[in-house]
This record gives structure tokens, sequence and C-alpha cells, in this order.
């Protein structure tokens, strides 16, 4: 039987969980709430890294992101062998990230995208364009992942909204 009400649950990961996953997290929640599926579908972020485990989004990224609207509260961690198993989408920002998820489990599993899969110039259902790391960069660094991430959120939110009828 379907249940069109099955929360969904997206993993956003980066290398440190501090500049674009946690923005992937913070956007993707304002678009999901705004479109009022904020009940069904649960968002997180991860790292691959651990270096930054316990740290707030860095301060420029966060600073990008409220001119625009978007709040980043989460706290950064690392990505586990469990929310691999458990979430029902992982969305990788660049090529190495999502080759470092593959390696943690082994092999490549199907619910683990990149977000540039989810842009409109893609036609690679799991690859797309890698999100740049803006840390080392200026602030037009910051502003092209809110635009890379604001681009994705539509084809993202029908993604999960799919996985959702899917159940």
């Amino acid at each position: 039987m379907r249940n069109s009400d099955r929360q969904v649950s997206v993993l956003f990961v980066c290398m440190g969980n501090i500049c674009r996953s946690p923005t992937g997290e913070g956007v993707f929640r304002h678009y999901v709430k705004a479109a009022g599926y904020e009940d069904r579908i649960q968002i997180d972020s991860a790292g691959t890294i651990g270096y930054h485990t316990g740290n707030h989004a860095d301060r420029r990224m966060c600073a990008a992101a409220e001119k625009r609207g978007y709040s980043l509260d989460s706290i950064a961690r690392q990505v586990t062998i469990d929310d691999i198993e458990n979430f029902d989408l992982i969305v990788a920002m660049d090529v190495e990230n999502l080759e470092n998820l593959d390696y943690l489990v082994g092999r490549r599993l199907p619910h683990i995208r990149m977000l540039g899969s989810f842009l409109d110039d893609s036609d690679d259902p799991v690859m797309g364009r890698s999100v740049p790391d803006p840390y080392y960069g200026g602030d037009a660094g910051f502003e092209a992942v809110l635009d890379m991430i604001e681009a994705a959120c539509p084809a993202m939110l029908e993604h999960c909204l799919s996985l959702s009828a899917d159940q």
C-alpha cells in the first residue's frame, strides 16, 4: 500500500560541513518549508572529514546566505555509515566527496547523487557539475554556491516527492 505522507530524508555532504553542505541544508529547508512540505522532508548535512566537527557554518557563508534570507544553523559533523544506510537521498557537493562516500561503503549506491545532477543543464542522473568549494576564495564563491543550490531546489523537491510516493 502506498503512503503519500511518508517522510523522506535528505543529507547534504561536502568535505568539512561548514560551507556547501550546511548551505544545501539551510536553503533546501527554506525552499521545502515555503512549498509546504516541511512535515514530509527531513533535511540534514554532514562532512566526509571530521576536522570541523562541532563548529558552526563558516561566517562568510552565513553572511552570504543571510543576505538572501537563509539561516544556516547546523553544527558540523562527520558522515557515518548509519547516515548512508538511513537517508533516502544523499547529495554530494562534488566528485571528491561522492568518491569518499563510495569508498566509505565500498561501492556506488543509487541514492547517492551530486547536487549538480539536479541542475537544468545536467543530463546525468548521478553526476552533474561540482559545486565549487568557496573556502579559500572571495565573496563570489559563496554567491556561486548559493546560486547552484537555489537552482537545484525545484528538481530536488520533485525527486523527494517522488520518493515519498514510491513507498
